[in-house]
């Protein structure tokens, strides 16, 4: 192993360590994510708008996708590596999916947190993460550069 990779290695591992800290110190561990992520997506299920929409994508493959919603919250809480999706491709061509869904997407992860954070430090993080989230997802996905282009704004 060479001497840049094994030094990415050690950094890696370093980060690693210290968002195992950081969780710990929220009182965060994969218990709490698994229920973050069952009782989230409960409610995105029972939510009049929300649930279609995730419904007629994962029709059959629930399972599948809470096991890969763990992973991702999991990997990005502790930092690990593990999730290796790509969010992006995955929500491209939704049907039904629009931008004024995330802003209840993420009333639904705030109302979650309220009720199972262990504290506000904790609902402050993941709320946080949620938000970049939300806003990479909506970029990503529903960004058009031409809207922003100062020739048409004066039309």
């Amino acid at each position: 192993m060479s001497d840049e990779l094994k030094g990415h290695a050690v950094q890696s591992a370093a980060m690693r360590e210290r968002a195992e800290a950081e969780m710990k110190a929220l009182g965060i561990d994969e218990a709490f994510i698994g229920k973050l992520v069952d009782t989230f997506y409960a409610r995105v299920l029972a939510h009049p708008e929300l649930g279609p929409v995730f419904d007629a994508r994962l029709s059959g493959r629930w399972p599948e996708h809470m096991e890969k919603m763990k992973s991702f919250w999991s990997a990005v809480a502790f930092r690990s590596g593990a999730y290796g999706g790509k969010p992006v491709q995955a929500h491209l061509g939704v049907a039904n999916m629009s931008p004024e869904l995330f802003p209840k997407w993420l009333g639904l992860f705030a109302a979650t947190l309220d009720d199972i954070a262990p504290n506000e430090e904790a609902k402050a993080w993941f709320m946080a993460t949620a938000e970049r989230i939300a806003r990479s997802l909506t970029l990503s996905l529903f960004y058009n550069p031409a809207l922003d282009d100062p020739a048409l704004k004066r039309s």
